[in-house]
């Protein structure tokens, strides 16, 4: 099964339309995430977190209409965004975890998201989780070697080292590379793909590859 996280990151970069096509599916609620959900008509199994963006009416809305309801002090050992996921693994263990409104605003927060996958309590479930928003997806690799295929309107194509690797190999994208190597975080962006489905591989480290388009075209 697939678990869907709502972040409450800015609105305006949250595809409405994606989310409403899976209404039906489970949802749970991350602070103000929780309230975008129910204004958008999605009740969530849970809402959880500190609850610092969620105005005391919209507190007193959750506490009516939602059966668990998770509170944190702000002072904590994880982010709100970890314990959705935390408690998606805990209660689920889905096959596939999609997480939205995890991004723009404060760049802390986004790298935080960004990076969440790569820590030990999650780590053993970075190929189940991507995230989503208006121009992006966020998909996370071990080594290995891959299949990945087109998204529609998703223009670029981007291979991002977040850990050293080794030996990655583009060998079908539009800007092939050949077995490279490097210690340091690189984002290979802008490439594109050449046909419905193309291919990568490397031997060594943690790459997230990046499905994006532009928002607004001249």
């Amino acid at each position: 099964m697939r678990v869907n996280i709502m972040v409450g990151g800015p609105q305006a970069l949250v595809p409405k339309e994606q989310v409403l096509q899976r209404q039906n599916e489970t949802w749970i609620g991350v602070d103000h995430g929780a309230t975008l959900l129910l204004n958008w008509g999605i009740r969530p199994v849970a809402a959880i977190g500190d609850f610092d963006s969620t105005t005391t009416a919209e507190m007193a809305r959750l506490q009516s209409q939602l059966a668990e309801i998770k509170t944190f002090p702000p002072a904590k050992d994880f982010t709100d965004t970890q314990l959705g996921v935390k408690a998606a693994i805990d209660a689920y263990a889905p096959d596939q975890i999609d997480i939205w409104g995890a991004t723009g605003g404060r760049l802390d927060q986004l790298l935080a998201n960004l990076y969440l996958p790569l820590q030990k309590a999650f780590l053993t479930y970075l190929p189940k989780i991507r995230l989503v928003d208006t121009q992006n997806i966020v998909q996370y690799f071990l080594p290995g070697t891959y299949s990945i295929y087109d998204q529609p309107q998703m223009d670029y194509l981007a291979f991002v080292n977040l850990t050293p690797v080794r030996g990655l190999t583009l060998p079908d994208e539009k800007y092939p590379l050949v077995n490279w190597t490097d210690k340091i975080p690189f984002s290979w962006s802008s490439n594109r793909f050449t046909s419905i489905v193309n291919h990568f591989a490397f031997d060594e480290g943690i790459i997230a590859v990046i499905w994006s388009r532009d928002l607004f075209q001249p």
